[in-house]
């Protein structure tokens, strides 16, 4: 298998005779993809049991076993039996699907779709398996059932998902995942491109369904693992983010939700996130923002930033290595870089030698910390100073941003936006757009303090 691999199809039906003839070159086709794993999901008994025996011979492929709702009236308890047997102690079986309401076809009676799909979500509870959920024109059923049977306990997916923002936003709320299939290329769902761009990436998984489901250029042709790459690309392009980002960050979600392959918890001094080089040089921050998602985990953007120790130069330096071509240096990790601003200006003096663009990302807070006006310091080493403004009054950002200083938090952002643009040449103040942030009232704030302002989406925080 391709160890370069860093996608991963969560969703594929390859044990078919769609692949029957030409399985090896589609695996080949998908290793130089990008693919690591495929998971390769059962619709009834018997592609559940041939799922298992494709992961038994594929080291890289992985299986969930399960019924279609379109099969729910010709369940028994023999049926589940079987599936409780294929995946109880078989490490290869991750998840119980597909499983779920399918409204569209109504190919079983509802109230029998509706039975068996709570029998399932119980086995999964009994098994601790995540479990994969198809929903077609059943919305409402469907999250009333996932509640109403606990399935946050062993979390999930919704897989092909086909609901709106807001149903997005109450999956994850749920703990549940969204998966992002190749429609999200078709020009007509514009209604799916809004989820990813309103949802967290590191709340989303990609797939292909396949043999259905092709992305465009390859729409009414059979599908195969390779072309996840293209859902990926499309979800980059959405996100603003690069092809890299949207693999590592799902496929670390995909690693966490069904437990394959490793997980890479060697912290991380330099990293990338599109073309920029991040440098994480602290875990330490001013404040603790409510809306921060970095306090869920210490992985941002699929890179696991816990320090063991804060890095000297030396170890900043050698973690940069030869970056090669970079948009720009940002001093922006895990926690508030200007608490380190002696290395901030050691370290942007080496790479301004090198000709390249330094940008620092901070809460603005650093003269009242430090005690001092530190911002003559970095005259002629920073390019661009990133503020946190988040508010327009004193009392909203206290209540949002948690800081330490009380209004003085707050005033004391207000003269450091001010004074940073007689010693920085570009200047800019953020606000992220959470529920109790008046976004254009920030943004006449900064118009006054005479810096630009960007707007930050919650579905990029973090």
């Amino acid at each position: 298998m391709n160890e370069t691999g860093f996608l991963i199809d969560t969703h594929a039906h390859i044990d078919g005779h769609d692949f029957a003839a030409d399985f090896d070159e589609v695996l080949g086709r998908a290793a130089e993809a990008g693919l690591s794993h495929i998971i390769t999901v059962g619709a009834d008994l018997e592609s559940s049991q041939a799922a298992c025996e494709l992961a038994r011979k594929h080291d890289h492929i992985y299986c969930a076993v399960g019924i279609h709702p379109h099969d729910a009236s010709r369940v028994t308890e023999r049926c589940y039996q079987v599936i409780r047997e294929l995946a109880q102690g078989n490490p290869k079986v991750v998840a119980i699907g597909e499983i779920g309401l399918d409204f569209y076809r109504d190919r079983s009676p509802r109230d029998e779709q509706e039975q068996v799909f709570r029998h399932f979500i119980r086995l999964a509870r009994e098994l601790t398996l995540p479990i994969i959920v198809h929903d077609r024109d059943a919305h409402d059923r469907v999250m009333a059932i996932l509640r109403e049977e606990k399935a946050a306990e062993v979390g999930g997916v919704l897989h092909c998902f086909s609901g709106d923002l807001a149903m997005a936003r109450e999956c994850v709320e749920m703990g549940f995942y969204l998966s992002i299939p190749g429609t999200v290329t078709y020009p007509s769902n514009e209604q799916l491109r809004e989820v990813v761009r309103g949802i967290r990436t590191e709340h989303l998984l990609i797939e292909t369904d396949c043999p259905y489901l092709s992305p465009v250029p390859h729409r009414g042709k059979r599908n195969e693992p390779a072309f996840v790459r293209l859902t990926a690309a499309k979800v980059a392009e959405l996100k603003g983010l690069t092809l890299e980002d949207v693999g590592r960050i799902t496929s670390l979600n995909a690693r966490r939700l069904f437990g394959i392959g490793g997980t890479d918890q060697a912290a991380r001094i330099a990293y990338r996130i599109r073309n920029s080089l991040y440098l994480n040089i602290t875990n330490r921050c001013s404040n603790r923002c409510s809306f921060c998602a970095k306090f869920d985990d210490f992985t941002v953007k699929g890179h696991y930033l816990q320090l063991d120790h804060e890095p000297n130069f030396d170890e900043v330096m050698a973690a940069i290595g030869d970056p090669g071509p970079v948009d720009e240096v940002v001093f922006c990790g895990y926690g508030e870089p200007m608490l380190r601003i002696d290395l901030i200006r050691e370290v942007a003096a080496e790479l301004k030698k090198r000709g390249l663009r330094i940008r620092i990302n901070t809460d603005g807070q650093a003269n009242l910390v430090h005690g001092r006006n530190v911002l003559p310091e970095l005259e002629g080493l920073i390019d661009c100073i990133s503020v946190s403004l988040n508010a327009a009054d004193a009392e909203t950002y206290a209540r949002l941003c948690n800081t330490p200083f009380g209004t003085a938090g707050f005033d004391g952002i207000c003269r450091f936006l001010t004074e940073a643009t007689k010693h920085i040449p570009k200047v800019v103040a953020t606000a992220v757009t959470v529920p109790g942030i008046d976004i254009a009232a920030v943004r006449r704030l900064a118009g006054t303090l005479g810096v630009e302002f960007r707007e930050r989406e919650y579905a990029e925080v973090g």
